[in-house]
């Protein structure tokens, strides 16, 4: 989530800032890049010079990455909330899910 945000300018280095400590999720420190969230969670960039830097200029390289519709940005802010679970469709998997069915049923 992290990644879609902006706040990281690539999937590897979100789970790097979150492992460092730079996220928060509902006011409290988020150190596991897998976290589970749910609808209104708030996701914030730490109150730090660090991690707001950081931060600002991933989300100035990507402006012309569209905002998903189940997350609401304050840019100013650097926090997100959750508004609703994502479906599948709007996640867009990026993996043919019938070809590890059809490997993993042999």
């Amino acid at each position: 989530m992290v990644y879609r945000l902006g706040f990281a300018p690539s999937r590897r280095a979100a789970r790097q800032y979150v492992l460092h400590g730079h996220v928060t999720v509902n006011g409290r420190k988020a150190a596991v890049p897998s976290m589970v969230l749910n609808t209104g969670d708030v996701v914030a960039v730490k109150d730090k010079a660090a991690s707001k830097d950081f931060a600002q200029r991933a989300l100035e390289a990507a402006t012309q990455a569209q905002m998903p519709t189940w997350l609401n940005l304050d840019r100013a802010a650097l926090k997100a909330e959750v508004v609703s679970i994502p479906t599948r469709e709007q996640i867009a998997p990026i993996v043919d899910e019938q070809a590890i069915v059809e490997l993993y049923s042999r």
